[in-house]
């Protein structure tokens, strides 16, 4: 690195990866509405490779609580089924020989609640990441300033910036699993 502008170009784009591998945690959690995400990543042994779901086919969700899969090629229907059966996700796939139908059914309260948690978790962990950004970018900064390459008022001003990033990054993942909190318990 060599200006704290660098040092804090990079801590920025760290922490936007971070609330976007939470978005992307968050999208994937069951809500008890269809939605393709909770599909589309599940991984699919076709013809002897493993393959992304939605790499091989259309995945759609024609209702709230249905969503369809349609194959580009036919035969892959039944290594699509056992492979969603295989994600233990939590629903089952009805094959018709031309597409699958997977409904989702209705969440208990208790399983909304561990989502919840499960949520959480996963807030939790993208935050901790991001005070470890935080943590590199400000020794990187001291590291800069005892090497004579910032000064002492340009490191004490970074380090505002670098917290204030941390402080905005935290502030978006918590509304993010608030809003999901909502749409995990909505009925």
């Amino acid at each position: 690195m060599e200006s704290s502008i660098d040092v804090l170009m990079a801590a920025e784009e760290k922490m936007g990866k971070c609330v976007e591998f939470l978005q992307h945690e968050l999208n994937g959690l069951r809500t008890g509405k269809a939605s393709p995400s909770l599909v589309e990543n599940i991984n699919i042994d076709y013809y002897g490779s493993s393959t992304r779901l939605r790499d091989i086919s259309n995945i759609s969700t024609p209702e709230p609580r249905l969503i369809v899969i349609s194959p580009f090629d036919p035969s892959s229907l039944g290594a699509i089924e056992k492979g969603i059966n295989a994600a233990n996700i939590g629903i089952t796939p009805l094959n018709d020989g031309r597409l699958i139908r997977v409904p989702i059914p209705e969440l208990s309260e208790d399983r909304r609640k561990d989502l919840v948690k499960v949520g959480g978790r996963a807030t939790e962990e993208q935050r901790v990441a991001v005070r470890n950004v935080r943590r590199d970018a400000n020794e990187q900064l001291k590291a800069l300033q005892k090497n004579g390459k910032i000064t002492e008022d340009d490191r004490d001003e970074s380090l505002e910036e670098v917290q204030k990033l941390t402080d905005d990054h935290i502030k978006k993942m918590d509304s993010m699993l608030i809003a999901k909190e909502k749409e995990v318990m909505e009925v």
